[in-house]
């Protein structure tokens, strides 16, 4: 960010992480091993010592963990995908509080986006974004990005076909899906950029 000769822009996309957990539930198989290793990533970057007094919140249905012994093989994937969005959220969370204490010459270079503004208004999100980066908006983009996010139909048995959907019905799907439990842990465990991000 600092290189002279770059003209280096970021921009992050946050989408609201109860619908992050519903989608990684409904995938669970396919990003277990990914989940495996966003995990190790959160002991990495603890540091050495003594154990922090850090409360945990993590993402487990009811029952999973009973007098701390190991995860059951058919739990063993939700324990894993709860473990992770717990440490998604807490490096959305640094992120975010950098963000908002940076110098005046790295908020110049930083955008964040959400997945629900994107979707309610696609244009004027894409417009945004290229203006951001100083690009001109091509109408074949503007079309492109219309199309995908208005498509004819919402399917989520295929998580990650790429394909024109109406993406409005994502947006609010882990509503009818998720349990009231399971809404309640990812809000205490994401709470904080949640709040941040107004979800």
């Amino acid at each position: 960010l600092r290189e002279p000769g770059l003209n280096l822009r970021v921009v992050q996309l946050f989408r609201d992480p109860r619908a992050v957990h519903n989608s990684r539930l409904k995938a669970r198989q396919a990003l277990l091993r990914e989940s495996v290793q966003v995990l190790r990533s959160r002991h990495r970057a603890e540091p050495r010592g003594p154990a922090r007094h850090q409360q945990q919140h993590l993402l487990l249905p009811p029952g999973l963990l009973g007098g701390g012994r190991p995860p059951q093989p058919q739990h063993r994937a939700e324990f894993f995908l709860g473990g992770a969005l717990e440490v998604i959220c807490q490096s959305w969370l640094r992120d975010l509080l950098l963000a908002r204490r940076a110098p005046d010459w790295l908020r110049r270079r930083y955008t964040q986006l959400r997945y629900e503004d994107l979707v309610r208004e696609p244009r004027a999100e894409l417009r945004r974004l290229l203006r951001f980066a100083g690009l001109t908006v091509p109408p074949a983009l503007e079309d492109f990005v219309v199309n995908m996010t208005r498509g004819a139909a919402y399917s989520s048995d295929r998580p990650f076909l790429i394909s024109a959907r109406d993406a409005r019905e994502a947006v609010h799907a882990w509503r009818e899906r998720l349990s009231r439990q399971q809404v309640r842990q990812v809000e205490a465990a994401c709470g904080e950029a949640m709040s941040i991000l107004a979800y």
